[in-house]
């Protein structure tokens, strides 16, 4: 149950992109931990925040993140991917793994001290994130082997038409951090993705 007296705060202003919008949402929060929930997205269920806090709790960790889903945009019921995470290696971000960013919470503490996204992606703002935070940063990372989020199809990071931008802003981001050849890790990225089509219990 919601304490009665919760104050929300929020901000109605024209940006130049999804990732400022992000950043303003980031320099607002007052919480110790940070998640993020698009406009299109629902979380899995009605506890999993409950969850999410007693992990955090339990194992001390700075970064957590879980599993998740994306439905069709019309019919949510319509499984479309399965994205199971897994468990967390810093060598499997170096060959193409990174979780579910919307699964992902952080302490907001860590945040201040790493920094926010670059906004300088369009698209792959996430991935840079993903990378600086779980590549580049030696953090206490736990998995919630948990679904956490549920996602309509339709956002930016799956239009087949922005395919293009994506492809070079995350080739941009593996060179930028030395995963190479960024090619390779680019196409072990997606080849990570396969799977989930398929396997969707």
């Amino acid at each position: 149950k919601a304490p009665e007296n919760i104050t929300v705060r929020y901000i109605s202003e024209p940006d130049h992109g999804m990732y400022e919008a992000i950043n303003k949402g980031l320099r607002m929060a007052t919480g110790d931990v940070v998640g993020l929930v698009h406009s299109d997205d629902m979380l899995s269920s009605n506890h999993i925040i409950s969850e999410i806090a007693a992990e955090f709790e339990r194992t001390g960790a700075e970064f957590l993140y879980g599993n998740g889903i994306f439905v069709d945009a019309d019919d949510t019921n319509h499984i479309v991917r399965n994205w199971r995470s897994g468990k967390y290696s810093r060598r499997k971000v170096r060959f193409g793994w990174l979780p579910l960013h919307p699964t992902c919470y952080v302490k907001r503490d860590v945040i201040q001290r790493i920094g926010l996204y670059d906004e300088s992606y369009r698209i792959a703002a996430d991935t840079d994130w993903l990378v600086l935070y779980l590549y580049c940063n030696s953090l206490k990372v736990t998995y919630l082997q948990q679904r956490i989020i549920t996602m309509r199809l339709g956002g930016l990071s799956t239009d087949i038409s922005k395919h293009s931008i994506v492809w070079h802003e995350d080739i941009n981001v593996f060179h930028k951090y030395g995963l190479r050849p960024a090619i390779l890790v680019r196409m072990l990225k997606m080849a990570r993705k396969i799977p989930q089509y398929f396997f969707k219990k």
